[in-house]
């Protein structure tokens, strides 16, 4: 990027990270409030003059806590969900179809959702150990998640379809045979109508795993660079990143779990409720929930990092194409917009991905090492 992007790309990032730990604080604060200032039980008590039932009365309950606060939290959604991104000449979206992917994002979060909240709140009026079988539930819901994502859930958003570059279908099976990947079918799906931004993923387990690729990176990048691209999807398979991340997940699950039930256990009584069960209290859940969120980020986001190096040594490894690893970094770094060099305490706490220039600078090291080119 030419200086002028670069200063671009610095004042979009802050920006965005300005937003980001603002809506945090204040969401953070306002459920304090919520709390503290006795709104919560007035809720509990209007919607029980509705019903008598436990669980319909929670339903009501989160109908009336989402409705206000997505009133409340939509001028900040509106502008970092749209005008930022419209502002930096980044998203294709109309408003109007900012609004109906924002509603199909919200009516799919509910149904997902829906079950294991009602689930939770069985869980914690009937067991004391309602953390553990929570934590159960979660894991195995995960997991089949995982699997009908790309078939049900992903193409509710995009159009899927295969590849229909001939040479470059050739050289990406070519690549799965050489490292022993089965795949069905490599699949691009319509990215473009949302972001001029581009990117790829590894989706799905077992029978459903495959390698999508946004049209926009299809359309702006090389069959070398699209190469190096899907060479690293195939890292963060073949280094065995999904299950890595199911374990620690299930390590983790449990742990933070516990540690919000054991802090919920001494916490609910301060607050001024009588039973863990009161549907008022459980937003001080997700106040002790969001606290542990944020110290424990960093970790996270140095797991995925350290996968996102190994995926492009891999990469690397398998092509031996350094220069289209580089400028695949360069073009992504241009395309979306990316600070390549941010600071170490912004990376460290909130970058899944190394800085554009580490991967590089990391990329080079490596390659020289192993490749000794003349």
């Amino acid at each position: 990027m030419d200086e002028e992007r670069k200063k671009l790309a610095k004042k979009y990032e802050k920006i965005k990270l300005t937003v980001r730990i603002t809506e945090g604080i204040s969401t953070f604060i306002l459920l304090v409030l919520f709390i503290a200032l006795g709104f919560s039980k007035q809720l509990e008590q209007f919607v029980y003059t509705f019903t008598s039932n436990h669980y319909f009365a929670l339903f009501l309950y989160l109908l009336v806590f989402g409705v206000v606060s997505t009133v409340i939290t939509f001028p900040v959604d509106y502008y970092f969900g749209f005008r930022l991104e419209h502002k930096f000449g980044l998203s294709n979206q109309t408003f109007k179809k900012w609004i109906i992917e924002s509603l199909k994002s919200a009516a799919v979060g509910i149904v997902l959702g829906a079950p294991i909240l009602l689930l939770f709140y069985y869980l914690l009026l009937n067991y004391e150990l309602w953390w553990f079988w929570l934590g159960c539930i979660i894991l195995i819901y995960s997991v089949v998640l995982a699997q009908i994502a790309p078939v049900v859930i992903m193409p509710l958003f995009y159009k899927f379809k295969p590849i229909e570059n001939e040479s470059l279908k050739e050289k990406i099976l070519a690549l799965c045979d050489k490292v022993g990947f089965k795949v069905k079918g490599v699949y691009t799906f319509d990215m473009s109508k949302n972001t001029k931004k581009a990117n790829s993923a590894f989706t799905g387990l077992g029978k459903s795993k495959r390698i999508i690729l946004g049209d926009t990176l299809i359309s702006g990048f090389s069959e070398d660079e699209i190469e190096t691209v899907f060479a690293h999807e195939l890292g963060h398979y073949k280094k065995g990143h999904i299950t890595k991340n199911i374990i620690i997940s299930i390590f983790s699950t449990f742990i933070s779990l516990y540690v919000v039930s054991y802090l919920y256990n001494n916490l609910f009584q301060m607050a001024g409720f009588e039973h863990t069960w009161d549907i008022a209290a459980l937003p001080l859940l997700a106040v002790i929930g969001s606290v542990m969120g944020f110290f424990t980020k960093p970790f996270w986001a140095y797991i995925s990092r350290r996968y996102e190096f190994e995926a492009d040594k891999f990469a690397i490894m398998t092509t031996g194409n350094f220069t289209a690893f580089k400028s695949t970094m360069e073009k992504l770094a241009f395309q979306n917009l990316a600070n390549e060099e941010p600071s170490k305490l912004v990376e460290i706490w909130f970058y899944s991905h190394p800085s554009i220039k580490r991967r590089i600078e990391a990329g080079e090291r490596y390659y020289i090492t192993n490749f000794n080119p003349a």
